[in-house]
């Protein structure tokens, strides 16, 4: 357990430094296709410090586990990390936000997601704001994590356009920045995933409003590039989904998770995608320039 501790704390001051866009550990097992490994790319939905807390020692431990070395690559916001995503800079993925139609045609898999409650596309604002409906909003300031956010972003501004309530967007760069200038009082209202908002609720001491919830949805997907070997893609599938049932895996999971405002029971396990449906009908019906 003290080694582990170490290898975790090791892990958690190379998140602290790696603040530029590519994180990498030095990780060795059998050959993928590219001598260096593949790149993961999770969507950034914490500042990039906390993100490369959580993840830094989920990669390293699936590199080891299934003999794929696997490195890290996020970049300063969720834009930034879905651009590399879109040119093919990335080989696994941590996202929803392939699922457009247009998208879909790059052909990533889903393989994976990460065993949590349901969690829903919301606008929140303080607890203690004077504004209670979404139609109070109009002419107002509304922070977003950025402008590929999904579930924080395109589905919520969705809504506002919908309603025809015109807003000023501002963009926070990740869900923390978006909080962060709602709750200093740079904007009046946030756009919002459930689940971060709990997260950040717990982490941070605040208090949201919600004016509008989403339907029910699933966390993000755990996806592959159609340019990795089924087999390289199923020995990471395996060690992802295989993560929580051994017992140095799950230790991982339960220091990492509560970083972030997770639960240890905030694992990952196998999907086929049929659970993103929702985000495929979002695109069916959305404004033009959220497609």
């Amino acid at each position: 357990m003290h080694s582990l501790a170490r290898k975790v704390s090791w892990l958690r001051h190379l998140a602290g430094v790696c603040l530029s866009a590519s994180l990498a550990l030095p990780l060795s097992g059998a050959h993928a296709a590219d001598p260096q490994g593949y790149k993961f790319s999770p969507v950034n939905q914490a500042n990039i410090s906390l993100a490369a807390e959580y993840w830094n020692p989920i990669v390293a431990y699936v590199s080891e586990k299934s003999g794929v070395p696997l490195t890290l690559k996020i970049g300063r916001t969720s834009a930034d990390t879905t651009s590399y995503v879109l040119a093919q800079e990335v080989d696994f993925v941590f996202s929803n936000h392939l699922f457009s139609p247009e998208r879909e045609k790059l052909g990533w898999k889903v393989f994976g997601r990460r065993q949590t409650p349901p969690l829903y596309s919301q606008i929140v604002v303080p607890a203690d704001s004077p504004i209670t409906d979404i139609a109070q909003l109009e002419g107002k300031d509304v922070s977003f994590a950025g402008p590929e956010a999904t579930v924080a972003y395109k589905f919520p501004y969705a809504q506002l356009l919908n309603k025809h309530i015109n807003v000023k967007v501002v963009f926070g760069g990740n869900m923390d920045g978006a909080f962060a200038q709602m709750f200093s009082g740079k904007t009046q209202a946030s756009g919002a995933n459930s689940q971060l908002a709990e997260a950040y609720a717990r982490r941070e001491d605040k208090k949201f409003r919600v004016l509008w919830n989403s339907e029910p949805l699933h966390d993000l997907a755990l996806m592959a590039s159609s340019r990795v070997p089924d087999k390289d893609m199923q020995a990471v599938a395996k060690a992802f989904i295989g993560m929580h049932a051994d017992p140095k895996g799950r230790q991982i999971l339960i220091e990492v998770s509560k970083h972030i405002g997770l639960s240890a029971e905030a694992y990952f396990i196998a999907s086929d995608g049929s659970e993103y449906a929702p985000y495929r009908r979002f695109y069916q019906t959305a404004p033009s320039q959220l497609r």
